[in-house]
């Protein structure tokens, strides 16, 4: 009578670990990539946040130049919100605080404002955004004196 030997046979073996060979590299040259997307999801982030600046204060200037007063330092929207802006040279630009920049896009407070960090140094008229949890190298700033945002958020600082 014959006993029975459990185990593998060695082609078995070869099989498997060609097979976790195989997965070995796939995961060496996969996983840098997967890595990356969280940085890439933040500068992606940023550039939505730069892009909301732009379709904000577009909106506030172009209301206040509709009123006709180039004095006016509140523009109220259509749908009632109120937000300050810069009179003179700015024209009509909302101020870079959470009354001027942060009506117009709706944040939820002086720091917090659609899932970004937003602050601006006193007396600044230039306001930072920076997605949660990101470097502060990673950000977005609007500048009242001239209207203008800048994406400084990349995929390398991110």
């Amino acid at each position: 009578m014959r006993s029975f030997r459990g185990g593998f046979t060695l082609i078995e073996r070869v099989v498997v670990t060609v097979i976790l060979g195989i997965l070995g590299i796939l995961a060496a040259t996969a996983l840098p990539r997967f890595i990356s997307l969280t940085s890439d999801a933040r500068s992606a982030a940023a550039a939505g946040m730069a892009g909301e600046l732009r379709s904000a204060v577009t909106l506030v200037q172009a209301r206040h130049q509709a009123t006709g007063n180039s004095t006016a330092t509140r523009v109220t929207m259509a749908d009632g919100t109120t937000t300050n802006v810069g009179t003179g040279t700015r024209g009509g630009f909302p101020t870079a605080g959470l009354s001027g920049i942060g009506d117009a896009m709706r944040c939820e407070s002086a720091a917090a404002c659609n899932g970004f960090t937003g602050s601006v140094a006193r007396g600044s008229t230039v306001a930072t955004f920076i997605p949660a949890s990101a470097p502060a190298a990673c950000s977005v700033t609007y500048d009242a004196s001239t209207g203008l945002e800048t994406n400084n958020a990349t995929p390398a600082n991110c």
